[in-house]
Order: C-alpha cells, then sequence, then structure tokens
C-alpha cells in the first residue's frame, strides 16, 4: 500500500546534463565556448596518457588548461579542499573532470564548494567518465570520504550535476578486465535498485529497464574482449542510463550496505555491491532456497519478477523466477571471476569481520540509501545480510 501510493502521487523529472556519446564524442569537446579549464583527474588517466585525449584537442584549438591530479580513491575531505583552493587560484572559466567515481565526485564536491564559498563563481562541469560505473556524470550524488573516522558521506545536491557528460568507448578501451567487472556490477545495482525503489516512476522504471537489459547482453562480452569496442561503448552509455535512473528514483539496502564495506574494508565499490546483490535479493523478496508460493506478493517483488523476465529468465511461479535471478547474479559473478564472499577476497578473518558487522550495521542503518528502499530495514536484518 506504501508503495502504490507513492506512485500515485504526481512525479516530475528533470535532466541537467547534455550528454555527447558515440564514436568521437569527445571532438564535441572544442565546440563547448569556453577557453581556461580546470582538469580535474586522477593520477592513473595522467600516467597512462588517457588525458592526451583532452590535452590534445585542447593543445589543437589554443584553448589554457591547468591539471591538478591530487585526486584519492574514496576522495577524502582534505583532497577535496585542496582542489578547491587551486580552482580559486586560477579562476577558469569550465571544469572538466576526467577518470573513474572518485576523480568524477572530486570535481562536483569542489565545484560544489568553491560556488559556496563564493557566490559568483558559477562555471559550467564537464564530465569525462574513463570507467562505467558509478554514473557520476549525470548524477546529483557524490561521496566524500572521511578517513579518521572511517565514513564515507553521501552529499546530494541538484548542484552537483554536471552540466555536461562525454562518453566516448575509446576511453574505456584499456580499462582492465577486473575494473570492467566491478564498475559493470555497479551499473547493474543501479539499475535494479532504481528499478524496485518506493520513489521509482515510469519514466525512470524505462531507464532501469534498458541498463538491464544492456548489462545483461553486454557485460560478459566487455569483460572477456576489451577490443569489443561494440560492447564498451554499450556498457558505457548503460552506466549513464542507470545513473539518471537512480538520480530521480534513489537506491536502496544495497548501497547503504556497500558503503560501509568500502570505509571498513577498503573493498572497491562495485566488487561490494556485486557480492550483497544476491543476499538483498532474498531480503527484499523474502523468497529464499526454503520459500514457498503464497497467493500473493508485495509490488516490488512483482518488479524483481520483471527484471528476471528482462533477463529471460522467466520461470514456473514467483518464487522460481525469483531464484532464478538470484542464481543468474550468482553465475554472473563467477562469470566475471568476482568473489562471492568476503572470506573469498582474503583480507580479513571471518572472526575480525563478524567483529565489525554490529558497527557495520549501525552505520548503514543512518545511509540516506535505505530511505527508497522497497522494504523496511532494521539494524538486525542489515547485520544478517552481512553474515
Amino acid at each position: 500500500f506504501h508503495i502504490e501510493q507513492r506512485r500515485n502521487e504526481m512525479g516530475s523529472f528533470r535532466l541537467k546534463t547534455q550528454i555527447f556519446f558515440g564514436e568521437k564524442s569527445l571532438d564535441e569537446l572544442i565546440n563547448l565556448d569556453y577557453n581556461n579549464f580546470f582538469i580535474i583527474s586522477d593520477p592513473f588517466v595522467v600516467t597512462s596518457n588517457l588525458i592526451s585525449h583532452v590535452t590534445d584537442r585542447l593543445d589543437a584549438n589554443g584553448k589554457k588548461y591547468t591539471i591538478f591530479d591530487d585526486v584519492k580513491p574514496d576522495p577524502p575531505i582534505q583532497n577535496v579542499a585542496n582542489c578547491v583552493a587551486k580552482i580559486r587560484e586560477i579562476s577558469p572559466d569550465a571544469l572538466i573532470c576526467i577518470g573513474g567515481g572518485s576523480a568524477l565526485d572530486t570535481g562536483k564536491a569542489a565545484k560544489y564548494l568553491a560556488k559556496k564559498d563564493g557566490a559568483d563563481f558559477n562555471v559550467p562541469l564537464i564530465a569525462i567518465p574513463t570507467t562505467s560505473g558509478t554514473g557520476s556524470e549525470v548524477t546529483s550524488f557524490a561521496v566524500i570520504s572521511d578517513p579518521e573516522n572511517h565514513t564515507k558521506i553521501p552529499v546530494r545536491t541538484y548542484e552537483l550535476v554536471p552540466e555536461f557528460a562525454i562518453l566516448d568507448a575509446v576511453l574505456v578501451k584499456s580499462v582492465p578486465p577486473k575494473v570492467v567487472a566491478d564498475t559493470g556490477m555497479d551499473v547493474l545495482t543501479h539499475a535494479m535498485e532504481s528499478y524496485v525503489s518506493v520513489s521509482a516512476n515510469e519514466i525512470s522504471e524505462a531507464l532501469s529497464e534498458k541498463a538491464i537489459q544492456i548489462v545483461g547482453q553486454y557485460l560478459v562480452r566487455s569483460y572477456k574482449n576489451s577490443e569489443d569496442s561494440h560492447a564498451r561503448q554499450k556498457m558505457h552509455t548503460a552506466s549513464t542510463i542507470a545513473g539518471v535512473a537512480f538520480d530521480a528514483a534513489g537506491l536502496g539496502v544495497n548501497h547503504a550496505l556497500a558503503h560501509q564495506l568500502g570505509a571498513w574494508l577498503h573493498i572497491p565499490h562495485g566488487r561490494a555491491n556485486a557480492i550483497l546483490l544476491p543476499h538483498v535479493i532474498e531480503f527484499n523478496t523474502g523468497i529464499d532456497i526454503t520459500s514457498c508460493s503464497r497467493p500473493s506478493y508485495p509490488y516490488h517483488v512483482e518488479r524483481y519478477e520483471n527484471i528476471a523476465r528482462i533477463l529471460g529468465l522467466q520461470n514456473l511461479n514467483t518464487v522460481t523466477t525469483i531464484r532464478s535471478l538470484v542464481n543468474w547474479v550468482q553465475f554472473m559473478l563467477q562469470e566475471l571471476e568476482i568473489p562471492t564472499s568476503i572470506s573469498a577476497m582474503g583480507i580479513i578473518s571471518k572472526e575480525e569481520y563478524l567483529a565489525m558487522v554490529p558497527v557495520m550495521a549501525q552505520a548503514a542503518l543512518k545511509d540516506s540509501c535505505l530511505e527508497t528502499n522497497p522494504k523496511l530495514a532494521d539494524e538486525i536484518d542489515l547485520s544478517n545480510i552481512y553474515e
């Protein structure tokens, strides 16, 4: 009833970002009417010379630019502050953030803070992702970390949404398979959680469905063959599609739990989501290996059934369909060589991990992603999923 009531209310949908995608979409960069760029990049993009795809175009057209590459994974507060100070010093007329989720989050947070501290600072942000997973190039989210307190701080405001996004597959061609796997499963988790969210609407659902379909068709191809530029471009676009969907509809318990695995165990975000996903589907649907059929199910269980249908997994009844979906996710983890448990990662003993569970569960309970999960979860529920 709660979900149906939310879905019957008046809805709205807006998209601030102009998106350029497909072959040679980076060429659009020189058509933007700006002359002094501040480029925020993670170090790998610079050392691998991926950044030349941007700087060569700027050089050829006489554009000025300054590169800030002091970007850290899970961007700490201090690094963002350092970026803000450099922006104030340069006074650019446009920002470019190029890299993975950390570079994009650093750029988004830095622009927001620079504008907040100086009312006259109002320059556009051009997001150029080099991985296919976060969807940060179109979202109003940024996640900043506080290393001293082992916390990740999700920030959400419409002001964080970039004005432009450029999705060019040339930037993801060299992404290692392990990263392709992790980020690809992040795309799937974004799409699934936004699809079953209590704040989903017809537009966000259509985007979620398309992202799920693309992941089902192209993720394994993209993982197994870096030369498959078609598959890599499809996954690059799917990441953005899922980003638009979850920015509108929100996420759920999967991300609330994954944020703590990243903060406490430094597990890559997409990998944490992937390990949790089968267990979260079982929790949200109330269907596990021991379940029997019931006369009716909550609305969000039907949403999960529809996800299974999109992936070609329709089965005899609701229980077998949901079980097929869980089995398919576990199959994907095997195909992508992603560990299926924390123990399999070999980073912490079982005893040490279980001792951390209550603390992580308490932190996850405060995560804003829980607000749009289709099923209420308390601390015991979260602990059980972790275990």
